[in-house]
């Protein structure tokens, strides 16, 4: 069978933020996917573990994911037991503008990419911190009187405050049980996306991994869900739709992510968005 042609964007927003409290019970497997915007899972509930980016997370309750928008992920669930989570889509401007000089909403974020590790699992006195702190959230996005737009951005600010707070301070992932990952393969997705605008072929990773261009390959996919080459062009469009929206050229985007062919670029890119490189930018 052919594999697809990409992996799945899922989701939508068009607010700062949206939380949804999720109670499943046979979840059929997922495919790995990616979303636009950042995301927030904090898992109540069930027995299921969590793959992103070729690591795998093995869940336990209140712990927090933080998911980098353009990270290729997907949750692995038991179905016979009910799998409970609050997930919380956030719009990577929003936590721009709310941040200020002293004051870096996205430094949890930045933590997670620093560190190669997605994953916080907070005390008992930082989980019922957050226990509150998500009771009043979802309150607040539930209120429709006066102000209640207001009233959950501030409730969200508090939230994101206090995990950015927690994150400072966790060493989860110090934690040898906490995930399992294969470091040949982390090294050699850490290199794709450092080189994107680099040749990345299937031997010079092989190199990084210093293993052998089949074990590599097969490897690959069994981790990420892909194909290396596949892998590799999803990356490059990401890439460059992020710089489409910052106002770069067509052209000097296509460069920039590696693609030699602008024509080869301008087809995978419309396949993949829905619109052409142009009608992206701002």
């Amino acid at each position: 069978m052919e594999a697809p042609s990409g992996y799945q964007k899922k989701g939508y927003l068009h607010e700062p933020f949206r939380l949804f409290h999720l109670r499943d019970v046979g979840v059929e497997e997922m495919e790995y996917h990616y979303h636009e915007f950042d995301k927030i899972v904090i898992f109540l509930s069930g027995t299921a573990s969590y793959m992103i980016e070729g690591r795998e997370y093995f869940l336990e309750p209140w712990d927090v994911l933080l998911v980098r928008h353009h990270l290729i992920h997907k949750p692995v669930i038991d179905p016979d037991d009910p799998y409970e989570r609050v997930v919380i889509y956030l719009d990577p401007g929003f936590l721009r503008s709310g941040s200020t000089e002293q004051t870096d909403l996205s430094a949890c974020f930045r933590l997670a990419r620093q560190r190669q590790f997605a994953l916080m699992r907070p005390d008992e006195g930082q989980r019922q911190v957050l226990e509150q702190l998500l009771e009043e959230l979802e309150r607040a996005v539930s209120d429709r009187g006066f102000g209640a737009d207001l009233l959950a951005q501030s409730c969200f600010l508090r939230l994101l405050i206090q995990l950015n707070r927690d994150m400072g301070h966790d060493h989860t992932d110090r934690d040898m049980a906490a995930s399992v990952h294969d470091p040949k393969i982390e090294r050699a997705l850490s290199y794709i996306n450092d080189n994107l605008s680099g040749a990345l072929s299937v031997d010079v990773l092989a190199g990084q991994a210093y293993t052998s261009r089949y074990h590599f390959m097969r490897r690959f996919k069994q981790l990420t869900g892909f194909p290396v080459h596949q892998y590799i062009s999803q990356k490059r469009l990401l890439a460059a739709a992020s710089m489409l929206r910052r106002g770069v050229s067509a052209q000097e985007a296509c460069a920039r992510c590696g693609f030699q062919d602008y024509s080869a670029f301008h087809r995978a890119f419309r396949r993949e968005f829905g619109m052409t490189p142009r009608q992206m930018q701002p």
